[in-house]
């Protein structure tokens, strides 16, 4: 895999570089700027190479379809302002787009193309996108580590049509993983949470042999709970998930790995109420689990505090009610805590996982932040990513 920093001569070359903006957005209001933050060395790398920059990327899940609220206006003015240079944003339709038209101004140097989600064969890999997409640029450049388990035109196909590269963002985040999966320090543990179940839990299994220990918090945790017989009252669920919880049991136990999962849990009747401290036989049908309780952050934060290396993927709770970020916090504390030691090395991975630990202002007191979600997990696993694979 080919590294852009090794190419020789970017002078005036037009370079697609894939990044992945897609930060929180409230009535246009960015709530997060991790991501925008971590893609400035390489616009930096291609400005003082001189080079012309064409940046492709997306925001949430239009699904085909133009829509205004997941413009990338407000990403394109934030980036403006960070590195105090005029970017200009193209609405018109991509297939209409020729090379010609993107720097038609000599004092241009970036262009921003719209969310390029707002196109069904984005997501489709479809062949003529890519080829067409490719069209507008002399080289490809993939420094969306985060979107690379996707197999999008964007990611994958459109390396068919020109020469290309990893970006320096690309390369950072395997070297860090690499550290977790394979120069591993032992004991290592690995944190599991947020409520995006289904595309976790079948993955917990197959990271199993990797750790000493997996610690499942959040909405997973209620599945646990769930299994081990426990009422869940009304909290999320993902349904039938009995064959996989069982093979997560078996499996730890050939491994030796330790699977530990919520003693107690705060509890509200609704996402806004306030908490309460439950233990799990005392769970009402109308409750709602939303944080770990005191007795499991004391497990958890002693598992921390006697591993050499931990991963972090999803909060603990409800961390956007104050009420229910107790747990998460407290994961995150010790996390710094440990490594201000430097008795641990951290690595922290997910949308989530990076805004509650933005507010703590922690982000430098872990070795690596992620802003992978799913590609840091199918990374984890073992799993080589259509991106990756794209650039080899």
């Amino acid at each position: 895999m080919n590294n852009i920093k090794d190419y020789e001569n970017l002078n005036q070359k037009k370079v697609l570089l894939r990044l992945d903006l897609n930060v929180p957005l409230n009535n246009g209001e960015i709530k997060d700027q991790t991501r925008i933050n971590k893609i400035l060395p390489i616009i930096e790398f291609l400005l003082n190479k001189n080079t012309k920059i064409i940046i492709i990327s997306h925001v949430g899940r239009p699904r085909g379809r133009i829509n205004k609220n997941l413009s990338l206006i407000p990403v394109c003015k934030n980036l403006e302002k960070k590195i105090n240079k005029k970017i200009k944003i193209i609405n018109s339709d991509i297939f209409k787009l020729r090379k010609e038209d993107l720097f038609e101004d000599p004092n241009d140097q970036i262009v921003f193309l719209e969310n390029i989600r707002f196109y069904k064969e984005e997501e489709e890999n479809d062949s003529t996108f890519a080829k067409h997409l490719a069209g507008l640029a002399d080289l490809f450049v993939n420094d969306a580590f985060s979107c690379s388990h996707r197999s999008h035109s964007s990611i994958c196909k459109i390396t068919e049509f020109l020469p290309s590269f990893a970006g320096l963002q690309f390369e950072t985040e395997i070297n860090a993983l690499k550290k977790v999966t394979t120069e591993i320090k032992k004991p290592i543990t690995c944190i599991i949470g947020g409520s995006k179940i289904s595309t976790k839990i079948g993955i917990i299994k197959n990271i199993i042999p990797k750790f000493d220990n997996i610690i499942i918090v959040g909405g997973m945790a209620n599945n646990i709970l769930s299994h081990k017989g426990y009422q869940i009252g009304k909290s999320i669920k993902e349904e039938n998930c009995e064959k996989i919880i069982n093979e997560i049991f078996e499996t730890s136990k050939n491994y030796s790995c330790t699977i530990t999962y919520p003693e107690d849990v705060l509890v509200g009747k609704n996402l806004d109420d306030t908490s309460q401290v439950k233990e799990l036989n005392n769970i009402k049908d109308d409750d709602l689990i939303l944080d770990i309780g005191p007795k499991t952050i004391n497990k958890i934060k002693n598992i921390i505090e006697n591993s050499e290396t931990i991963l972090w993927n999803g909060p603990a709770g409800y961390f956007e009610n104050p009420n229910f970020a107790n747990g998460s916090y407290e994961i995150a504390k010790t996390i710094v805590k440990e490594h201000k030691k430097k008795s641990i090395y951290s690595v922290a991975g997910g949308g989530d996982t990076i805004a509650l630990i933005n507010q703590i202002n922690a982000i430098e007191d872990f070795n690596f932040v992620s802003t992978a979600g799913g590609a840091f997990l199918e990374y984890l696993e073992g799993k080589e990513l259509p991106g990756i694979k794209a650039l080899k």
